[in-house]
């Protein structure tokens, strides 16, 4: 297993040891001490799935209240995976880094608190699964437009197909004052 940072250290790329034969394939998708040892030492408390077609994009996302890191990975399919820091104070505030998550890459991402976090679906349909640090509350939510310039996201779609609430979600520099800091 590869544990790799990213420009932004607190985001860890993982690469898993996948064991395959002609029967298929297995490999850990967690494990607690590992990945402590890797650089991601967050205890889970809920898991999520998602299913999206072709030319969706989620995100950009936070909770904030109660903050929430993310071990993200697309177990079917293809996404263009997105990770901004929204830590006021941190060296890297407003940078995002990018990964390509597939059912074939088997890559995770972790997203630690302080983050936002969206994807957008490359291939015809995309199954994302996320373990998640603190129990998902709609009100502790903040969105965050996928298209803000001062971003600079360089998705590969320009024209995504969006929910009401991403479509109309504001810049960060509206939302700077729910912002965490470090």
């Amino acid at each position: 297993m590869k544990f790799r940072p990213t420009v932004i250290p607190d985001v860890v790329a993982i690469e898993p040891d996948v064991h395959g034969d002609a029967r298929g394939f297995f490999l850990e998708t967690w494990h607690a001490e590992r990945y402590a040892e890797g650089g991601v030492g967050a205890h889970f408390v809920q898991d999520n799935w998602s299913r999206s077609e072709h030319g969706i994009l989620r995100g950009l996302h936070a909770q904030l209240d109660p903050m929430m890191g993310k071990l993200v990975r697309c177990t079917a399919g293809e996404i263009f995976d997105v990770a901004v820091d929204i830590r006021q104070g941190s060296p890297s505030y407003g940078k995002h880094v990018v990964a390509t998550l597939s059912g074939e890459n088997y890559i995770q991402l972790w997203i630690p608190p302080g983050f936002l976090h969206g994807f957008l679906v490359l291939s015809e349909s995309a199954d994302v699964e996320y373990k998640c640090t603190s129990i998902y509350r709609p009100e502790g939510e903040i969105a965050v437009a996928w298209n803000d310039p001062t971003l600079a996201i360089d998705w590969p779609l320009s024209e995504p197909k969006l929910s009401e609430r991403d479509r109309d979600a504001p810049p960060l520099a509206r939302l700077e004052d729910q912002l965490p800091s470090i």
